[in-house]
């Protein structure tokens, strides 16, 4: 039995506002629910409405900026770093500057969309 997985073809999440979410692994790819992990492209001027997820948060940033609406603080991330957002938190993510921001996302457990708890718009 094999010791590894190698994710050749991510699971793409469906998206209605211009973002790309390519899940490698995580309850939609594979079918895990203790951890995702998945690759994003967010277009300039993209935002969701506030969430207070179940899950930890763990966002890596690649290209680009992000910026975070924690708590009524106003965080920006620039490529090279990293941020954990704590389950039970509202937070707000969104990229309002005019070039694409790509990231990495880590959820722990696994992102459910049953357990984002996304506020209406």
């Amino acid at each position: 039995m094999k010791k590894y997985t190698i994710q050749k073809s991510p699971f793409i999440v469906p998206t209605t506002d211009g973002k790309t979410i390519e899940e490698h692994f995580g309850k939609a790819s594979t079918h895990d629910d203790q951890v995702s992990i998945a690759h994003m492209i967010a277009p300039p001027g993209w935002s969701e409405p506030f969430q207070t997820p179940e899950f930890d948060e763990y966002t890596y940033i690649i290209k680009g900026k992000k910026q975070f609406t924690i708590a009524d603080e106003t965080i920006i991330l620039e490529a090279g770093q990293s941020i954990k957002i704590e389950k039970n938190t509202r937070v707000q993510y969104a990229n309002p500057f005019d070039e694409e921001c790509e990231y990495l996302a880590v959820c722990l457990p696994a992102f459910d969309f049953t357990k984002v708890h996304r506020e209406d718009a």
